[in-house]
C-alpha cells in the first residue's frame, strides 16, 4: 500500500459527505421505499440511438488485469448466500441474480479475448443493452464523488503521542438503548474520557491526531503503520444509530471557512490555529464508527468482496444491482507532469460492489480509487456530475 505522511491534500468532498468503506457492511440491502422511485424510477432502458454513441465513447481497456478482477470479484459474491437474499425482491424484474451472473461472465470472456477495440464495442453492443441511472432529477445526472483508504501512524498501546483510540463493536451494541449516546457522551468533548463510559476496555489502536482518529470514521476502513514497522489494517465493523453530520459544512455555516476555500488542508489550517474548536465540531457528527482489525490488503466493500481501485463504485444498493457491470462517464481529474490538475473525460467500465452513508438515491456515485497518498490526492478532487449505466443482456 502506498505510504502517506501526516498532512495531505484537498479532500473536501470528503469532509461534505460521508463516504465510508463498506458502510453498512453488516447487514443486508434495505428495500427502497415507494417514495423512492415515485417521481422516476431509478433505472430506464437507454433508446438505442444514445446507446450507440455511449458504445462508440468507450476506449479499449489497455490495462485488462484490474476489470478482470472486478469482475472477478463480483462473481464471488454473486455466488454466495448473501447475493441469493439481495436479490429475491430486487424491485426490476428484468435484472436478476442469474442475469448479472450471466453477463459477467460474458462480459469476462470478452475483456480476455477480443482482438480489437472495434471489436469489442461491437460485441457489447450486439449482446448488451444499457440502462441509464435516472438520477436525483430523473434526467440521467448523477453526482460523483471519490473515496479511498487512509493511511495513518498509529501504536497498538496508548503512549504520550498516541492518544486517540479507535474502538472494538460493543457486543451488546444490538441491546442499546435508542437513542444511542452521543459522540461526546462516548469519548467525550475532548476525545479523551472514553475510559469512563461504555467503551471503556475496546480500544483497539490509538492514532497521535483527534482529527486523523475522526476521518477513520468518516471513511470507515485505514491502514495504520505501526511503531514496529508492521501494518494494520482496520475495518467498519458498526456504527451507533445517527445521521451524519459534516464539520468541514458546519465550519462554512459558522463563517470559519469561506465555500470556496473549503479544503482538508484549509481544515487542518484552521483546527491547527483554533484546536479548542475541535472540542466544539467533532461532537456535532454524533454518528459514531467502530472497528475491527481485517487483513491488510484492498479494503472490503458492503458486498463483502475487496475493491478495486478505479473500477469499484458504490451506490444506494436497494435502487442499484449489487455486483453488477456498469459504464460511468465523468470527467476525471488528472495531475499533469507540472504538477497541477486539470481533468480528461472519462468512460469505463466498472462493478458495483459498495455503498456508504450518503450514496442515497439514484444521483448518487462514488468512485473508489485507492489507498495512500495519491489516492487521496485523487479522491478529493472528483466532485462533478456525469452519467450512469448498468449493462443487461439482450434476450
Amino acid at each position: 500500500m502506498p505510504q502517506r505522511g501526516r498532512f495531505w491534500r484537498e479532500l473536501w468532498a470528503l469532509l461534505l459527505i460521508p463516504m465510508a468503506v463498506g458502510q453498512p457492511a453488516l447487514g443486508q440491502i434495505r428495500q427502497p421505499a415507494p417514495e423512492d422511485r415515485a417521481t422516476a424510477p431509478p433505472l430506464r432502458a437507454l433508446l438505442a440511438a444514445d446507446q450507440a454513441q455511449v458504445w462508440s465513447s468507450l476506449p479499449w481497456p489497455l490495462d485488462r488485469q484490474p476489470l478482470l478482477q472486478a469482475i472477478d470479484r463480483s462473481l464471488t459474491y454473486l455466488a454466495s448466500p448473501k447475493a441469493a437474499a439481495d436479490y429475491q425482491d430486487y424491485w426490476l424484474p428484468e435484472i436478476s441474480r442469474d442475469l448479472v451472473w450471466r453477463s459477467l461472465q460474458r462480459l469476462r470472456q470478452l475483456v480476455s479475448t477480443s482482438p480489437s477495440q472495434a471489436a469489442f464495442r461491437a460485441a457489447l453492443a450486439a449482446e448488451f443493452k444499457l440502462y441509464q441511472a435516472t438520477g436525483g432529477d430523473g434526467q440521467g445526472t448523477v453526482a460523483f464523488t471519490g473515496y479511498f483508504e487512509p493511511h495513518f501512524r498509529a501504536s497498538p498501546l496508548p503512549t504520550a503521542e498516541y492518544r486517540y483510540p479507535l474502538y472494538r463493536r460493543p457486543t451488546d451494541l444490538d441491546a442499546w438503548p435508542q437513542p444511542h449516546p452521543s459522540r461526546a457522551a462516548l469519548e467525550g468533548k475532548d476525545g479523551l474520557a472514553a475510559s469512563q463510559g461504555p467503551l471503556a476496555g475496546l480500544e483497539l489502536v490509538w492514532l497521535a491526531s483527534r482529527l486523523e482518529a475522526f476521518l477513520v470514521q468518516v471513511q470507515g476502513s485505514a491502514q495504520l503503520d505501526l511503531p514496529d514497522g508492521r501494518v494494520m489494517a482496520v475495518g467498519y465493523a458498526g456504527r451507533t444509530d445517527y445521521p451524519y453530520t459534516s464539520i468541514g459544512r458546519a465550519l462554512v455555516e459558522d463563517g470559519k471557512i469561506p465555500a470556496g476555500e473549503l479544503s482538508l488542508p484549509r481544515l487542518i489550517e484552521y483546527f491547527a490555529a483554533h484546536p479548542a474548536d475541535l472540542d466544539t465540531y467533532l461532537p456535532r457528527n454524533q454518528r459514531f464508527i467502530f472497528f475491527r482489525e481485517v487483513t491488510p490488503g484492498a479494503p472490503i466493500g458492503s458486498l463483502r468482496v475487496p475493491l478495486t481501485a478505479g473500477y469499484s463504485i458504490a451506490t444506494d444498493k436497494s435502487l442499484m444491482p449489487p455486483g453488477a457491470i456498469a459504464l460511468i462517464q465523468l470527467a476525471l481529474p488528472q495531475r499533469h507532469s507540472t504538477g497541477a490538475w486539470g481533468s480528461q473525460p472519462l468512460t469505463r467500465l466498472v462493478l458495483d460492489q459498495d455503498t456508504g452513508g450518503a450514496i442515497v438515491g439514484p444521483g448518487r456515485v462514488d468512485l473508489f480509487v485507492g489507498s495512500g497518498v495519491e489516492a487521496g490526492d485523487l479522491a478529493g478532487r472528483i466532485n462533478t456530475v456525469g452519467r450512469l449505466f448498468y449493462l443487461v443482456p439482450r434476450p
